[in-house]
């Protein structure tokens, strides 16, 4: 992610607002399923508004921007050459997500891959952020299929290879577990809430109302109910305002791609043969070692 050194200063540093609320994952870790269910609960299950304005627009991902490589951006700006509508589509997802953020109405909305270190050093005394973690297996498996589908990281390999550069830390946003263990290191903050994903699919109605708790909202049981209703995996794979169909409109993503894929957990047992998971659950517990995390998934 060469783009990353041009717009890095000024993320580290970008003002903050009291109302601003984060959402903070490793990708494939739920951020799309988990920032629907946290901007319905601040806006008071404004289902309405969900299904017309899309999660891109209600949320901003702040190194989208440094996805949209130079030659791929020259690429689509010819492909969309008689579409003024596309291209200035184009040229806002080319423009540095702390440009976009600062432009953002209040509360904010702003979900990101990046580490709690690459962030504002304040972040956690003056914002709410909610952190999600998932067994790197699942991720592995889940980043694998997007980095085939999606043009920017345009893989070509087997997963087994893929496999080996996710454990090596050469996939985009590694290290894997330095990234989880500096947002669980900060579990107790009173800012910051952290969640795991299989979590929320073991108990989804148990988690949304702690994730509620969190952000300072009361609902109805039977508002829960149905929030969980609208979040449910079946339904929410169909809802088109999640789904992220521009990637595929402007080219981006393969036409049979799916950004949101299967939402299970241990998923990864199809992709890995024996010693692949023999060399996993060292790689795990190796990098566990020195804190108390677990994942539900391994428990």
């Amino acid at each position: 992610m060469s783009d990353y050194k041009h717009d890095a200063e000024n993320i580290y540093n970008m003002p903050l607002r009291h109302d601003d609320i984060f959402l903070v994952t490793f990708p494939r870790s739920g951020t799309t399923w988990t920032q629907e269910l946290v901007w319905l609960l601040v806006s008071d299950l404004d289902y309405s508004t969900a299904a017309k304005v899309p999660l891109s627009s209600r949320s901003i991902f702040l190194e989208f921007p440094m996805l949209m490589h130079k030659n791929i951006v020259e690429h689509l700006n010819k492909e969309h050459a008689n579409n003024p509508d596309n291209l200035k589509t184009l040229q806002l997802m080319r423009t540095p997500g702390s440009e976009q953020v600062a432009k953002m109405p209040s509360p904010r909305f702003i979900r990101t891959h990046l580490p709690l270190s690459l962030l504002p050093p304040t972040l956690l005394d003056s914002t709410q952020v909610v952190y999600v973690a998932r067994d790197p297996r699942d991720v592995a498996v889940s980043f694998y299929h997007l980095s085939r589908e999606f043009k920017s990281y345009n893989f070509n390999g087997s997963f087994k290879t893929y496999w080996s550069l996710f454990i090596r830390d050469l996939v985009y946003w590694s290290p894997f577990f330095e990234h989880l263990k500096e947002a669980w290191r900060m579990r107790h903050h009173p800012n910051m809430l952290f969640l795991f994903y299989e979590e929320l699919l073991q108990d989804l109605p148990a988690t949304v109302q702690r994730v509620a708790n969190f952000l300072g909202k009361q609902y109805r049981a039977d508002q829960i109910t149905e929030l969980c209703t609208h979040l449910k995996f079946e339904n929410f794979k169909k809802n088109p305002s999640v789904r992220f169909g521009n990637l595929k409109e402007y080219g981006m993503m393969a036409p049979k791609g799916e950004f949101i894929r299967k939402g299970k957990s241990g998923n990864w047992r199809d992709y890995f043969d024996e010693d692949m998971t023999r060399e996993a659950q060292l790689w795990i517990d190796k990098n566990l070692q020195d804190t108390d995390m677990q994942f539900p998934s391994m428990q």
